[in-house]
């Protein structure tokens, strides 16, 4: 994995972690918004904005790749390179969770 990538996008903000977590299938920007709106129970709502220039920059960067387009919709789905991605920011996010309780992280 190139050490730029992972810099760029580890930490994750909020909104590219819950859209690189929905690419595990295809999916279009329309259809994450709306998982995103009922997994966080309507805490998070992601804007059009943030929506297609996270998935433009994704795409870019090789952790989604474009499927195919239905109804004018274009579908993506995570790469290799975006699971490992995805992978890193689980495993930090699980690590801050069990510091955060007094467990500790390498158990």
């Amino acid at each position: 994995m190139d050490n730029k990538i992972k810099r760029i996008y580890v930490p994750m903000t909020e909104s590219g972690f819950y859209i690189l977590f929905c690419l595990q299938q295809p999916q279009h920007g329309y259809g994450i918004s709306q998982l995103v709106r009922q997994m966080t129970g309507g805490d998070l709502v992601i804007s059009a904005g943030t929506m297609y220039g996270t998935l433009s920059k994704m795409e870019k960067d090789g952790l989604i790749a474009f499927v195919r387009e239905v109804e004018k919709r274009k579908l993506y789905q995570i790469t290799a390179l975006g699971a490992e991605i995805l992978e890193l920011e689980i495993r930090r996010i699980e690590r801050l969770y069990k510091n955060s309780k007094g467990e500790n992280a390498n158990e």
